[in-house]
């Protein structure tokens, strides 16, 4: 394991699971049913529920991780196996940008959510802005056999995503969520984390 592992998990991933947990808490609904869409070890969902326990909180992940927090089932990264309207919340944390095809991943969260879609990603704007979240993306998760195809969008990819599901932008933040600690956040902060609360205006298809 490298030095930059090490410090990986053992001191941004616990801070990224508190303060994204932190971040969710506010805005998911009172007593909502949660799926979880790439849950990995599942702390964060755990982080969650520990903050908020109305919620119902289950995961779904491509490389299920035995042992976990929560309860997590496998699925093919690409359709959601669950009913249209099944589930109150949708969350994707950090996981789209890992999708072969994010646009349709979003689309399949959007049938499958009745109340809102809750999002953090990254918007990939601005200079080094690839090369920094290529290197964020492989610290944290390639020694986890983590699929790493580098599917960041721009704010305008976003935008175009967003109308064409018709989803309704109600919370909008880039930057300033307060994931990495002075001095780490002056490069590895910025502007290049997005989180959202999609308001499902009407059923996507």
């Amino acid at each position: 394991m490298s030095v930059a592992d090490v410090i990986h998990g053992g001191l941004i991933h616990p801070r990224r699971v508190s303060v994204l947990a932190d971040h969710a808490s506010r805005l998911i609904p009172m007593g909502a049913q949660v799926l979880d869409v790439g849950s990995g070890d599942g702390l964060l969902s755990a982080a969650i529920a520990e903050r908020r326990p109305d919620l119902q909180i289950e995961g779904l992940d491509v490389l299920v991780r035995p042992g976990g927090p929560i309860q997590v089932s496998p699925f093919d990264g690409r359709t959601i196996p669950a009913r249209s309207n099944s589930v109150d919340v949708v969350t994707f944390f950090d996981v789209l940008h890992h999708a072969a095809d994010p646009a349709s991943l979003l689309r399949e969260g959007a049938r499958v959510a009745r109340s809102c879609i809750v999002v953090k990603d990254h918007v990939c704007e601005g200079a080094f802005a690839r090369w920094t979240l290529r290197l964020m993306d492989h610290v944290g998760n390639a020694r986890h056999g983590v699929a790493l195809p580098h599917n960041y969008w721009s704010a305008m990819q976003w935008s175009a995503a967003i109308a064409e599901l018709r989803l309704d932008p109600a919370v909008w933040q880039i930057g300033g969520l307060g994931l990495y600690p002075w001095p780490a956040s002056a490069v590895f902060g910025r502007k290049l984390h997005l989180l959202a609360r999609l308001g499902l205006e009407q059923p996507a298809r």
